[in-house]
C-alpha cells in the first residue's frame, strides 16, 4: 500500500543476513503522522525491517527513501535529526548516569560552531521529565532494574527530537504498568503533530489499542495493512499466529481486543458471537 504523504518509505527491499534470506521485494511506507505499530510471529521480519527503515542494516536490494531522498544519500548526522531508533537491546557504557547517557541524544546537534546550549539542557530535562526517570538522573545507568534502563532508553530517544521515532519492542522488562506509561507518552507525542511513530509490538492488544495504522507480517511479508479496526479478523490472527482465538471489541476503546483459545480446542463461538 502506498502512502501519498510517507515520511519513511522502503521500496523493493531484499533484507539478509549473509546468506541468510529474511525478506524479497518488500515495500512498504510509514504515513506522515501516524503511529504506526508492525505486528507478527517471532522471525517474521519486524526487526528486520526496522533496522533496515534506520540504515542499521544495508539492504541487498531496493533501497529506503527518506522525505523522498534515498537515505543513503544523506549525512550521518542529517539522519540522526530527523530520525531516532530505540533498538531491542542497547548497552550502556559503564559508569554513565542517565542524565550523561540521555544528552548523547543531543549529538547530533553538537558541532564546531554549535557547543553545548540551554537548548540542549531543556531538550534533556524534558525527556527525562516525560519518561520518568527525572528522579534518579544523577544514578548510574547499570544501576537500575530493567524497567528503569528502558525508560531512559527511550529517553534519549525523546531527547534526540527527531519527527520520527522507531521503536523496537520499546515496552520490552515493563510491568503493565509502565508498558501503558510508555506508550500513553508516546500517543500524547503522536497526537501533539510533531511525531510519527513505528513500534514493534508483540502484545496484540496493545497494539490494536494504540495503533492507527498497522502492519502485519508473516515470514517476511506484509500480509495486511491499514487501521486496526478495518482489518483485524479472527481469520487473520488465526492465519499469521497459527492460533485459534475470538476477536470481540475492546469494551474500553471498541478497538479489536483477541482472546486466544487453546490449540486443539474447537472454537464454539464466533467473535460476533462472544460481543453479543
Amino acid at each position: 500500500m502506498s502512502h501519498p504523504t510517507a515520511p519513511l518509505v522502503g521500496e523493493n527491499l531484499t533484507l539478509r543476513y549473509g546468506d541468510f534470506p529474511v525478506s524479497e521485494n518488500l515495500n512498504v511506507s510509514i504515513p506522515d503522522g501516524s503511529f504506526t505499530v508492525v505486528i507478527g510471529p517471532n522471525a517474521c521480519g519486524k526487526s528486520t525491517l526496522l533496522r533496515a527503515l534506520s540504515r542499521l542494516l544495508q539492504p541487498a536490494a531496493g533501497r529506503v527513501v527518506l522525505d523522498g531522498k534515498d537515505i543513503r544519500d544523506y549525512p550521518s548526522v542529517t539522519v540522526a535529526r530527523r530520525l531516532g531508533l530505540l533498538p531491542q537491546s542497547s548497552a550502556s557504557p559503564a559508569g554513565i548516569t542517565v542524565r550523561e547517557l540521555v544528552a548523547r541524544g543531543r549529538y547530533p546537534y553538537q558541532s564546531l560552531l554549535r557547543q553545548w546550549s540551554s537548548e540542549d539542557d531543556a531538550a534533556v530535562e524534558k525527556a527525562m521529565r516525560d519518561t520518568g526517570v527525572s528522579d534518579f538522573a544523577d544514578r548510574q545507568v547499570d544501576e537500575l532494574s530493567g524497567g528503569q534502563r528502558q525508560r531512559v532508553w527511550l529517553s534519549l530517544v525523546l531527547a534526540q527530537q527527531t519527527p520520527l521515532v522507531l521503536l523496537d519492542e520499546p515496552t520490552t522488562f515493563l510491568d503493565i504498568t509502565h508498558q501503558l506509561d510508555v506508550l500513553n507518552l508516546c500517543q500524547e507525542l503522536h497526537e501533539s503533530g510533531n511525531y510519527t511513530f513505528v513500534a514493534v509490538l508483540h502484545d496484540l492488544n496493545l497494539a490494536f489499542r494504540y495503533a492507527d495504522h498497522l502492519i502485519v507480517m508473516r515470514d517476511g511479508k506484509i500480509v495486511a495493512e491499514g487501521a486496526p479496526r478495518e482489518i483485524v479478523t479472527e481469520k487473520l490472527i488465526a492465519d499469521v499466529y497459527d492460533i485459534p482465538c475470538l476477536c470481540i471489541p475492546d469494551p474500553v476503546t471498541g478497538d479489536p481486543m483477541v482472546v486466544p483459545l487453546h490449540r486443539g480446542r474447537r472454537q464454539h463461538q464466533t467473535g460476533e458471537e462472544a460481543a453479543r
